[in-house]
């Protein structure tokens, strides 16, 4: 499906998830589509390796055959950009990897927010606390928790009476000071420190 769309250039592929930790390690990729269930080593732990020590890592999004998976929410918490399910079209597959090369999240927060709710823990919860709210502002704190809550750019700014310019910036700001890579990390970060708590009002 890849190798039939315009400008993109397939730099890879894996059996298994150690040849894709070393394949991204060999070609540097700038997405990378990983399965969960492999053998030798599972999407999981390749995606943690991949994700971790380096600025540079590529954007990685989960291929699975479920809509709401525990090993789904296990890999957003790992750092991956978002999920597809192994039925998605040669348009939509396409779309998701441009998007997300963009700097996009793929996962609506609506439905990141589905997956939290099924099965953050507290123990998780308790992982979680090296993430310091502490460093953002209050308003900062206030647009995070309507993003968790899944309001668009357009409904935070209507919302808090800001331009989508403003809104976009905060949003910058908070990915930034909490070290996230996109509002579907910052969906989960809000939920496992407590920001906002499963079926809670916004």
């Amino acid at each position: 499906m890849i190798l039939t769309a315009d400008g993109i250039e397939v730099a890879a592929d894996a059996a298994d998830g150690a040849q894709a930790v070393d394949a991204v390690r060999r070609t540097r990729p700038d997405v990378v589509l990983m399965d969960i269930r492999m053998p030798v080593m599972d999407g999981l732990e390749a995606t943690r390796r991949i994700l971790s020590g380096t600025a540079e890592a590529p954007r990685v999004i989960i291929l699975t055959t479920f809509d709401v998976d525990q090993y789904v929410y296990a890999a957003l918490t790992a750092g991956a950009s978002g999920f597809l399910l192994k039925d998605v079209s040669p348009e939509q597959l396409v779309a998701a990897v441009r998007l997300v090369r963009a700097g996009d999240a793929l996962l609506a927060p609506t439905i990141t927010r589905r997956l939290v709710e099924r099965f953050a823990s507290p123990e998780r919860v308790a992982a979680a606390t090296h993430r310091d709210l502490a460093t953002l502002t209050p308003r900062e704190l206030e647009v995070l928790r309507f993003l968790a809550r899944g309001l668009s750019n357009a409904e935070l700014a209507a919302r808090f009476q800001l331009s989508e310019a403003t809104v976009k910036t905060h949003v910058a700001r908070i990915l930034g000071k909490l070290r996230l890579r996109d509002r579907v990390q910052a969906v989960v970060v809000a939920y496992e420190t407590g920001l906002v708590t499963p079926g809670g009002r916004p």
